[in-house]
């Protein structure tokens, strides 16, 4: 990302806070790094350089801010839109990819060769793979460090360090002090022991404004799934299952620009796939300003992102969970397909134990492994799509990746569509919402040709409605959630009755 020093230099001169994320300064006379709303005394402009990611910063010997803690500087994506390999590497990196694989194998997984994938992210993010993963432990920790009062063998673990001798040296290093050290308030003698089982830990994470955070949860209670998930009291709850173990996850919106995630899960060392999953869930790496303006050169449009400002592309928790709703609303309205979601997890799911459980979560989302071998003949359902979810269940289980983005929008609808009664729509929409496509665009949805009806009421069809949406590019996807969002306005739900099977 090319950065204009004069422009950032007087975006730290007045702390804009619409740079807050695109841009981190690192200060040459001090060694430290902060976001362009640091509350410091400006520096001097020959005593600072500009840098597009935290991860560029630390890998040029930087070290963050105690003051304004770059940990905590909304994810903006910067690369969005300058490197489709980038942006799937980076997602992968976020799932874990290298915290337990290494680059080479990585690579391999968005088709380029290692050589090639340190290029790319060292030109659109001026970091390696592996600094952007460590520095992403090393933020984590320190956000843990600033706002938990977990001991530091817990910190370590649930930040993704392999070990707490590991953990400290780095902290060290960076900081030339214990991380210890690094926690302001007083932490109670009695927190210094392990977590009881079912404690929350409590973090924050940061968005860039506007959020419209009613549109965000109108759409997930929709589609709520019965003793997955619920949305009550302006609070999203589900119920999350990783590495065999199963927790809950709580999120509010706090202030103007800022969720509180508050995870209950056994496992300390999956809370950095958690956050990961959580961030693509609410969409919080958009920029909702630069869309808008995208969207907005269409008349069309233009209204309905100003009734909207903020609106977001809801992501999936887990993309076999999603692929398998999607399945199951095939032909039927959003109300059939999660009354018959909560059927299918109530047969098939694994019902959460003492700590976990809590008011309405009551059972985790079935396992690929769990339906590619379960009897599913006693679902309300047709016979071909019963087939279609044995299917899906088995492709899962031979392929982990299935639903991973290790490829581009074309190539994975076509994987997609190459396994039994998947159609375009399908998978269009597993690309929106579990692959984080932002310019996937499911044109043949009933919904989105009404919300383009002109004054006759004639709708476009699929082909026109396309050839409409070359303008919206790359942003369809938003697109497509604000032409939902309209009709829901309207009083008219995008109600989808139509075959997709291919």
């Amino acid at each position: 990302m090319d950065l204009d020093p004069d422009v950032c230099y007087r975006a730290i001169q007045t702390r804009d806070a619409r740079f807050d994320g695109r841009l981190f300064v690192a200060v040459k006379t001090t060694g430290i790094y902060c976001r362009p709303v640091c509350p410091a005394r400006t520096p001097l402009r020959r005593n600072v350089t500009f840098h597009a990611t935290a991860a560029s910063a630390q890998e040029a010997g930087y070290r963050a801010c105690l003051r304004c803690r770059p940990e905590t500087s909304p994810q903006l994506g910067a690369w969005n839109g300058a490197s489709n390999t980038v942006s799937r590497a980076l997602a992968l990196i976020e799932a874990g990819a290298l915290d337990e694989g290494d680059v080479e194998t990585l690579a391999e997984r968005v088709g380029v060769g290692g050589r090639q994938l340190r290029r790319l992210f060292l030109q659109h993010l001026g970091a390696t793979p592996v600094g952007v993963a460590q520095t992403r432990r090393v933020l984590l920790a320190k956000q843990l460090i600033h706002e938990t009062d977990l001991p530091m063998g817990e910190v370590a673990l649930a930040a993704g360090f392999g070990s707490v001798r590991r953990f400290n040296e780095t902290f060290q290093q960076l900081y030339d002090r214990p991380p210890a050290a690094l926690r302001r308030r007083k932490v109670l003698p009695s927190s210094h022991g392990a977590a009881p089982p079912g404690e929350a830990i409590s973090l924050t994470l940061r968005y860039r404004p506007p959020y419209d955070w009613d549109g965000m949860l109108a759409f997930l209670a929709m589609r709520a799934i019965p003793g997955v998930e619920v949305v009550r009291d302006n609070v999203y709850r589900r119920t999350i299952a990783l590495d065999g173990a199963a927790g809950t996850l709580a999120v509010t919106p706090i202030g103007g620009d800022r969720l509180s995630v508050a995870v209950r899960f056994p496992k300390p060392s999956a809370l950095p796939r958690i956050l990961a999953r959580v961030r693509g869930v609410f969409d919080l790496s958009a920029d909702p300003v630069g869309i808008g303006e995208v969207l907005s050169r269409d008349p069309r449009l233009a209204r309905m992102v100003a009734a909207r400002p903020g609106l977001r592309v809801p992501g999936a928790w887990d993309g076999f969970e999603l692929a398998v709703r999607a399945i199951l609303g095939q032909q039927i309205t959003v109300v059939q397909a999660r009354k018959l979601a909560g059927e299918l997890v109530a047969s098939h799911g694994e019902a959460l134990s003492d700590p976990w459980a809590e008011p309405g979560l009551t059972h985790a989302f079935p396992t690929p492994q769990h339906l590619a071998a379960a009897d599913l003949s006693g679902l309300k359902m047709p016979g071909a799509r019963i087939r279609c979810l044995s299917s899906m269940a088995a492709a899962a289980v031979d392929d982990p990746n299935l639903l991973s983005p290790t490829a581009g929008l074309a190539e994975m609808v076509a994987r997609l569509r190459a396994l039994p009664g998947i159609g375009e729509w399908t998978a269009q929409y597993i690309a929106m919402r579990q692959l984080r496509e932002p310019d996937a665009f499911p044109a043949a949805d009933v919904a989105l040709m009404r919300a383009l009806a002109d004054a006759d009421g004639v709708r476009p069809t699929a082909d026109e409605l396309l050839a409409q949406a070359e303008a919206w590019r790359p942003w369809r996807a938003y697109a497509a959630l604000h032409l939902w969002a309209s009709l829901a306005d309207e009083g008219a739900p995008p109600i989808r009755k139509v075959k997709r099977a291919a």
